[in-house]
């Protein structure tokens, strides 16, 4: 009888984030599966807004557990980690992780006397022009203000590549501690090549720090516009929104919204925020929705801006969290914004597979769910792990999506159970869809109890997603154990905790970190026998 050389038969495949065999305990005191150290900070990173207290740790403990990561594979695995480090600042979009991450590098490097890596990696997470004051402020604070060779050179590496007049009109300002003229004198970069100007902007920051009353170089014709602003009385300033130039103007004086508000000297009326709307990047125009609708801006200029939100090679371009388009949602009071914030989060979530089959989604919405999820707290974790749940059951062939916690605070579809099945209606969007889950009361609240949820709505699902911090309480049996081993078992951690529900890494248990559409790629890739692996090795691979 043929048992492997069939065509039935799955080949194995492996997950990226593994378990070392070492049991321990949750913080629920549920039994706990120790990552290995890789795995560890992978999901601690995609996970953590540094200086942010979580339900479990305080921000102390939690960045501590960073860094001492972060420094010892920088020790151990320097090429794994730099990749971390560039993916977590580019596609991960997490600023500040990446940019403490690569100053630990490197003084982990430095400590350990090795040579290599340091430069590039700092230099790879610096991607905005105020980050170089950044790494600057985080170094001086933690390690003094002597600068080693490889900081001094990976910062100047980044100022050749993002400073600009533009970019010295918005970052240099008087609330930075390091101002640009400041990083010049301590790092010492020379013009890049193909910028020319680029010698004159670095004399004209210098000037500017050190408040010498100097005369603009001529090659600076965005400075110089920008000065020819200023000098205009201010009693005349709010009239030059009416001259059918006026964007082209604001544009060629660099001007940022924030810049035109502090140039007008009051408010942002209608008019103000039309003339600076089509210069105005993405980002900007996504946060500032309600702002738009309280100064009674145009739908004729709505519209503009609803098109670019919706427009999918801008989503792309962004680099926009899916979250962040549920954020201005819930934060904008006009439905005009609604069908093109839609359009911007479909966008941004097409890579979630559609799955064959039956699918078990399990969401997590225990107490610890509520921890913050976005560093100005207008979202929790639980808002995430809905919005992922209900994208990922519309993506499905049949699926089951299911809020749990624990039999504790809630009895939901039967009795003992702390579930409570969210019915998926056909052709309905996302975003009302969350809407319903919010408002319907599918947040539960209490302990949680995954075995229990597991072992009550298993019923012969072709596999089993369960988004979650992983923090399971008591329990007689295992996670792992209450559906059978031969069906995959999902688990996309929002936390970034010590301690697993379940061992992962190994045939049909698999773990991942960070909500993504990338991430949920990763799914079909095991079930068609590749083994999936980080995602800046995928990219690269």
């Amino acid at each position: 009888m043929s048992r492997f050389n069939s065509r039935t038969g799955r080949p194995a495949a492996g997950s990226p984030v593994a378990t070392t065999g070492e049991r321990t305990t949750t913080h629920e005191g549920g039994a706990g599966h120790l990552r290995d150290a890789k795995s560890e900070l992978f999901l601690l990173a995609v996970a953590n807004f540094v200086g942010t207290d979580t339900f479990y740790e305080t921000k102390t403990e939690r960045d501590d557990r960073y860094t001492q990561l972060v420094r010892r594979l920088a020790v151990e695995d320097p090429q794994w980690t730099a990749g971390l480090l560039r993916w977590l600042r580019g596609e991960g979009n997490m600023r500040t992780a990446a940019l403490v991450g690569a100053a630990e590098f490197t003084k982990a490097r430095l400590d350990a006397q090795l040579p290599g890596h340091s430069r590039q990696v700092i230099d790879a997470v610096l991607q905005r022009p105020d980050e170089p004051g950044e790494m600057l402020g985080y170094w001086a604070t933690q390690y003094g203000r002597k600068l080693p060779k490889p900081v001094k050179r990976g910062i100047a590496d980044a100022v050749q590549r993002l400073y600009s007049e533009r970019s010295l009109l918005k970052y240099d300002t008087e609330s930075k501690d390091y101002r640009f003229g400041d990083v010049l004198n301590l790092v010492h970069p020379t013009p890049a090549d193909d910028k020319p100007w680029q010698g004159d902007l670095f004399k004209h920051a210098l000037d500017r720090r050190k408040k010498r009353d100097e005369e603009i170089p001529a090659r600076l014709l965005t400075l110089h516009a920008r000065d020819s602003l200023m000098r205009m009385p201010v009693d005349r300033r709010r009239a030059v929104l009416s001259d059918p130039d006026v964007t082209d103007l604001l544009r060629e004086a660099g001007m940022t919204w924030e810049a035109l508000a502090g140039w007008l000297q009051g408010p942002m009326d209608a008019a103000a925020w039309e003339a600076v709307i089509p210069s105005m990047g993405y980002t900007a125009l996504l946060r500032n929705l309600r702002n738009f609708d309280e100064a009674g801006v145009s739908d004729e200029v709505a519209d503009t801006v609803a098109r670019k939100l919706a427009a999918p090679e801008q989503v792309a371009r962004s680099r926009q969290l899916p979250m962040r388009f549920y954020s201005a949602y819930r934060a904008a009071p006009s439905l005009r914004w609604g069908h093109a914030i839609e359009k911007a989060l479909t966008a941004s979530l097409t890579n979630i597979p559609k799955l064959r089959g039956r699918t078990l989604v399990l969401v997590d919405t225990s107490s610890s769910m509520e921890a913050g999820f976005s560093r100005d707290g207008t979202l929790m974790r639980w808002d995430a792990a809905a919005l992922f749940g209900v994208a990922l059951g519309q993506r499905c062939e049949r699926a089951d999506v299911v809020s749990f916690s624990s039999a504790r605070r809630y009895v939901g579809d039967e009795p003992g159970a702390a579930t409570k099945r969210f019915p998926l209606e056909r052709g309905e969007s996302l975003l009302r869809a969350v809407g319903r889950w919010k408002d319907g009361g599918w947040f539960l609240g209490g302990g949680t109890d995954t075995a229990l949820a597991l072992r009550q709505k298993f019923k012969g699902h072709d596999r089993v997603v369960i988004v979650t911090d992983e923090q399971a309480g008591h329990d007689a049996r295992e996670v792992t154990e209450s559906a059978p081993a031969t069906v995959p078992m999902y688990t996309w951690n929002l936390a970034g905790y010590e301690a697993g529900h379940a061992p992962s890494g190994g045939r049909n248990r698999h773990t991942f970190g960070g909500l993504t559409d990338q991430a949920f790629r990763m799914i079909p890739l095991l079930e068609a026998g590749r083994d999936a692996t980080f995602p800046w090795a995928a990219a690269n691979g």
